[in-house]
């Protein structure tokens, strides 16, 4: 009989929790960025000011894409236990009891 693996709490896939907040850390960080964009359009000329317009336009997608990308593949894999085996003591019949 083989022994069972047993689960390593660091090979657990993150909380629901802690995934939505990296998330939302992830997209609010561009947003912040896009911000700055639309902002510095009022302030800027010629190409900077199709640069930043740019960023404006694209961010939002690019935000979304990035914040749902999930992490390493190692980090979502999970150990699953093996099967169930039966354990039958050794029938000993050697001393006649």
């Amino acid at each position: 009989m083989t022994p069972m693996k047993q689960q390593s709490i660091t090979s657990l896939p993150p909380s629901p929790e802690v995934e939505r907040h990296a998330r939302m850390v992830k997209y609010l960080i561009a947003m912040g960025i896009r911000m700055v964009c639309i902002v510095l359009m009022l302030f800027v000329q010629g190409w900077w000011l199709l640069v930043c317009a740019i960023g404006a336009i694209a961010l939002p997608y690019f935000a979304v894409v990035f914040a749902n990308v999930q992490g390493g593949a190692a980090a979502s894999t999970v150990i699953r236990p093996g099967a169930v085996q039966v354990y039958r003591r050794p029938n000993h019949t050697e001393s006649g009891t």
